[in-house]
């Protein structure tokens, strides 16, 4: 015999001891699944028998059995469980954690139950125990259900136990495997014309009867429409709505969730008291026009329909009233209650309607939530969520959301059908705006899933000493949209007098062809422009311009050279806006020169060493060359201070070619080398060429401004250009350049699962003697720093990259700040791992 058990169910053994309840778990369920009370007495006295210890283990038990249905996991308690008490325990820990709670009883003869227990040798209580346990159980069985057990099973018989099998059956409202696409559409309250124009719009061939109704609807691409409740009262056809929807339900052309003027309806058609308000009179004065039989069917389609669905692989919830993350997929009264009505704080406006708790506020589930209710002048994304009921019936839209494209579609209101009691506008409840962070998004050890490179693990102190960075030093995180990955050498070159070479970096892209860039020896800059002062507010949530922040978030300039920053690159622009189809660009670039943000770096860890070196070292030379004139053995000793001496000059040589004075914008320069984000799209999936024939465009516009980057295609797998890149890179570094930056042409590039490294930094010697001292280059110095371990931090350079590629796709998914901020503060929190800065 099959017994079926609910997913996410608290299953609770009930019998006396040797009715076989442990065999039969272990028969039937996992042995991770079961929590025995004998197993946990052990746990807590190192006896199973121990009965003074049941208190304890009992404690225990419910404390991890809380914690499997707190992750939704089918939980067995394996006990007597005869006793009402214990029940009701477990019942309430079910309630707890909305799920439903199932009995399955195992209600075998006394007799045989004795018999088991004297053939244990660790049951030797006698048959008395037995027969109460028998007793407490027959007294319980006609209120199992009473007691809030949503499925029981009665096991009377040693065959029906040895026949009976576990049938776990999925919720209702889990609709996973139903992947879309779908047309999410809000309230509709009885508008039916307007329902009939939407699905035209959304493309749907309406199906109508020989009275010419519309009994139906279907899409010649197989979409499929989820009501999000309340498709009746106060409109002027609530009877023809349903017609229509339940026409769309029964051809499997819609799901529909329920609402709580459907549930309202339902007790009224079944002749039970209630308020007849708020439109419900209008149903039911058009559904006594219809046949009696019309009237039952739409009794029991309105009954059935289920508080919220779970779809598209729990990517998706669809709830009347929306539905937070710790409900989705469960099952109780509060679950429904809440899906239904939602959360209101108590209060009551100036109209004398509850105020309504802004719960998407504070939504932080990955799964996208639709709903309705609450009537709203627009759709609009809060946190992940959407209200679709846009007032149809008050004047307003009718309005419903392509899935998974996330398009708004929108019909007017044919006129004002019911004059609401509160003027069309948006919730004056928010304790938190809506894209405000928490600190709970990015402290303690996160787990942040990227499309790029799977998991990439952030550890609680790495996020501490992010937080610290982010919240003394960032600009506002509502313009921190994206930082920067760092980037790995190419393998340490084996001889001669330099550290890097392009050899190791054209080998380790093993046949790619790769686009050499000129390295600017400036700051990483990430500059994000608006069209115009409107898009800010709308889009960002914030006022301004944009922003121009440094690789770890901070202001490059204060607020005005930023926004006379931002202007030149808005007019640069200006042919782009209709090109892309956006009104906002992000773009990552180099700032120029060094100086500009770095010149007391400079001065206090560069140039002091310099001049220190330049003080003490003639004075040394001197001395030595009087001693060697005298004839004093000094020779070794004077050749390596003219040595250090020749080293000192360059490495002052080196710097100050990065260096030079600016006043306000002259003498900054630009040099963009990626387009990252516009509205609706990134542009990783475009090689290298296209964003230097953008940055190109910008610097034809204004060369005063904006700096060109030179660049080489090389192919790898062809030795003469591999040859050319090297002559390349020998000119440029011989010329004072820093180096070059050797990228994948195709931008994003994949070697079996794992993406390449999307650059490579290749920099020339002299630059290097900045980086590593002004001695670097002595034989001995070259020797140990040829031991370079740059494994760890290749690994951090693809981490960071996958974090930034999914910061990007998130935002122009149009994923709430919380969901891409997310991202950029796990690159800055990377940032504190001990990798050798130097590399």
């Amino acid at each position: 015999m099959d017994l079926a058990i609910p997913d996410m169910a608290l299953v609770v053994l009930i019998g006396a001891s040797g009715s076989g309840k442990s065999t039969f778990a272990r028969r039937h369920f996992r042995p991770t699944q079961v929590l025995s009370s004998d197993y946990f007495r052990g746990l807590v006295s190192d006896d199973e028998n121990d009965q003074s210890a049941t208190v304890p283990a009992f404690e225990a038990l419910h404390y991890v059995a809380g914690k499997r249905l707190q992750a939704g996991r089918v939980t067995v308690v394996d006990a007597t469980n005869t006793q009402r008490e214990p029940r009701a325990q477990l019942v309430r820990l079910a309630r707890e954690h909305d799920v439903l709670p199932v009995a399955i009883v195992l209600d075998l003869p006394e007799s045989t139950c004795v018999r088991r227990n004297a053939d244990r040798p660790d049951r030797d209580f006698g048959a008395r125990v037995v027969k109460r346990h028998v007793s407490e159980l027959r007294r319980s069985l006609g209120s199992l259900r009473r007691e809030g057990f949503r499925h029981v099973h009665v096991l009377s018989d040693e065959s029906e136990v040895d026949s009976a099998r576990i049938v776990v059956e999925p919720l209702r409202n889990d609709l996973r495997g139903e992947t879309g696409p779908f047309d999410v559409i809000g309230d509709v309250h009885g508008c039916r014309a307007e329902l009939e124009e939407l699905l035209d719009t959304l493309g749907y061939a309406i199906e109508r009867d020989a009275g010419g109704r519309a009994v139906g609807a279907r899409h010649p691409l197989g979409r499929r429409v989820v009501f999000v409740g309340d498709l009746v009262d106060r409109g002027p056809d609530t009877p023809g709505v349903l017609r229509l929807a339940m026409g769309m339900v029964e051809a499997g052309n819609a799901l529909a969730v329920c609402g709580n003027h459907e549930q309202k309806l339902v007790r009224a058609l079944r002749g039970k008291k209630v308020t007849v308000a708020h439109g419900l009179g209008e149903s039911l004065a058009q559904l006594a026009e219809e046949p009696a039989e019309y009237r039952a069917r739409v009794e029991a389609f309105c009954d059935q329909l289920i508080g919220h669905y779970v779809l598209d692989g729990g990517k998706l919830v669809v709830a009347h009233a929306g539905l937070p993350e710790r409900y989705h997929g469960r099952a109780s009264g509060r679950v429904r209650g809440f899906a239904l009505y939602g959360d209101t704080t108590g209060e009551t406006d100036e109209y004398g309607l509850p105020v309504r708790y802004p719960w998407a506020n504070d939504y932080r589930g990955s799964a996208t939530v639709l709903y309705g209710h609450t009537p709203v002048p627009e759709a609009e994304w809060v946190n992940g969520t959407m209200c679709l009921d846009t007032g149809c019936v008050f004047g307003g839209k009718l309005t419903a959301l392509r899935y998974p494209e996330r398009e708004v579609v929108s019909v007017k209101a044919h006129e004002v059908w019911y004059e609401p009691v509160r003027p069309l506008a948006p919730e004056p409840v928010a304790d938190r705006e809506p894209t405000a962070l928490a600190l709970t998004d990015v402290v303690g050890k996160r787990v942040v899933e990227t499309a790029v490179l799977g998991q990439v693990t952030v550890r609680g102190e790495q996020a501490a000493a992010a937080l610290e960075v982010m919240s003394r030093f960032a600009v506002d995180p509502r313009w921190l949209l994206y930082l920067p990955p760092t980037m790995a050498p190419a393998e340490t070159h084996p001889d001669g007098d330099v550290l890097e070479h392009p050899r190791e970096a054209f080998a380790g892209f093993g046949g790619i062809p790769v686009l050499c860039e000129e390295k600017h020896m400036g700051s990483r800059a990430v500059v994000l422009v608006t069209r115009d002062p409107d898009v800010a507010p709308r889009r960002f949530g914030i006022e301004g311009d944009g922003a121009v922040h440094t690789r770890t978030g901070r202001p490059f300039f204060d607020a005005a050279l930023t926004e006379r920053l931002l202007a030149r690159v808005r007019a640069a622009a200006a042919g782009l806006w209709d090109e892309l189809g956006t009104d906002w660009l992000l773009l990552d670039a180099e700032l120029l020169p060094w100086s500009a943000k770095a010149g007391e770096l400079i001065t206090s860890q560069y140039a002091s060493v310099g001049a220190a070196a330049e003080s003490a070292l003639p004075a040394a030379l001197s001395a030595l060359s009087a001693a060697a004139d005298r004839g004093v053995p000094v020779a070794d000793l004077l050749a390596r201070m003219e040595s250090r001496a020749a080293n000192v000059a360059a490495f002052r040589a080196a710097y100050r070619r990065y260096c030079w004075p600016t006043s306000g914008l002259d003498g900054v320069r630009l040099a963009p080398f990626q387009v990252l984000a516009a509205e609706g799209a990134t542009f990783h999936d475009r090689p290298h060429t296209w964003h230097l024939a953008v940055a190109e465009r910008l610097r034809a516009a204004d060369p005063d401004l904006f700096t060109r980057t030179r660049t080489l295609a090389v192919d790898t797998a062809d030795p003469e250009s591999v040859a050319a890149g090297i002559r390349w890179w020998e000119d440029m570094t011989a010329a004072g350049g820093e180096g070059m930056v050797v990228k994948p042409a195709a931008n994003l590039v994949r070697a079996g699962r794992k993406p390449v490294q999307p650059g490579v930094k290749v920099r020339g010697r002299e630059y290097l003697r900045v980086i590593y001292g002004p001695d670097y280059t002595e034989p001995d110095n070259l020797a140990r720093l040829r031991d370079r371990r740059l494994g760890h931090k290749r690994s951090l350079a693809l981490r960071e990259y996958a974090l930034g590629l999914e910061a990007l796709d998130r935002l122009t998914r149009g994923e709430p700040l919380w969901r891409v901020h997310e991202c950029v503060f796990a690159i800055l929190a990377l940032e504190s791992e001990p990798v050798d800065p130097r590399l």
